[in-house]
């Protein structure tokens, strides 16, 4: 079974003010970019990214070019800035999933970042037929009965962007029964976090399920890195090169296996 994470509360304050380290991470990447150029290439298949709150496609240029390089046909969503689950993106989102899936004759993997994550979960069980796979980094796709633990700042700028009492009303939408309930669609699913995310809380990130359908992969890093993060790019180009209908458990091996041991070994959260 993949479990949730055992951390409760918000994430730690240390890590929320160090969430700029992701620059480095952005600094990093161009080193690391040949490397990841020689990463097993997909089949092809629609591949739709979903930006973070606040954030537009803008955002996923760096995962849009490694993918395209990897052979796969990239879309980003088209709906411009994610001002927060609101219903006309929920309703546009599912639209397009269906149109990729039609265009194409083939299912369509998705991959989201931060609350593009649940935007992702939601097309995920609007259409699971027309989806192959879905891909979510540190997405708070596991919100506990006692509300969102993001970090104050967050929950301070949602209400004040997307809507004065905060995403519980957004999340109380009858179209988003599912979510509320924590239902799993009928897909492959795997969950990247990090433990000193300072944005999403490691157990918002994870979630309870079957091992042959859905899995929780730790990742080194920050939160608003995550789309820049190299270590997240071996693993995103991992899942999406697996042949459909024959998905398997994220299981690092060789050099790069090694690398992900070492960068992500036990540790206790603060």
């Amino acid at each position: 079974m993949a479990t949730r994470h055992p951390h409760t509360g918000a994430p730690s304050r240390l890590h929320s003010l160090i969430e700029w380290r992701a620059l480095a991470e952005m600094a990093v990447l161009p080193f690391t970019w040949p490397a990841l150029a020689q990463l097993p290439r997909g089949d092809g298949h629609p591949v739709l990214l979903l930006p973070g709150f606040m954030a537009d496609e803008g955002s996923l240029f760096a995962l849009k070019a490694f993918l395209a390089g990897r052979g796969y046909a990239v879309e980003t969503w088209g709906l411009g800035r994610n001002i927060g689950f609101q219903r006309r993106h929920a309703q546009a989102l599912e639209q397009k999933i269906r149109h990729l899936h039609h265009g194409t004759g083939r299912r369509v993997s998705l991959v989201g970042w931060s609350l593009g994550g649940v935007f992702a979960l939601y097309g995920a069980l609007q259409a699971p037929e027309c989806v192959r796979q879905l891909v979510t980094l540190g997405s708070p796709v596991n919100v506990g009965p006692e509300g969102s633990q993001a970090s104050p700042l967050v929950k301070a700028l949602y209400r004040m962007v997307a809507h004065p009492l905060g995403a519980e009303v957004h999340v109380m939408q009858p179209r988003a029964k599912q979510l509320r309930e924590h239902l799993l669609p009928a897909v492959p699913m795997s969950c990247l976090y990090s433990i000193s995310d300072g944005v999403v809380p490691p157990q918002e990130a994870t979630v309870d399920g079957p091992q042959q359908q859905c899995e929780n992969i730790r990742v080194a890093g920050s939160h608003t890195g995550l789309g820049f993060n190299a270590m997240v790019m071996c693993i995103v180009a991992d899942r999406l090169a697996q042949p459909e209908g024959d998905w398997k458990p994220f299981n690092p091996a060789g050099l790069p296996g090694a690398l992900y041991r070492l960068m992500t070994h036990a540790a206790v959260p603060l």
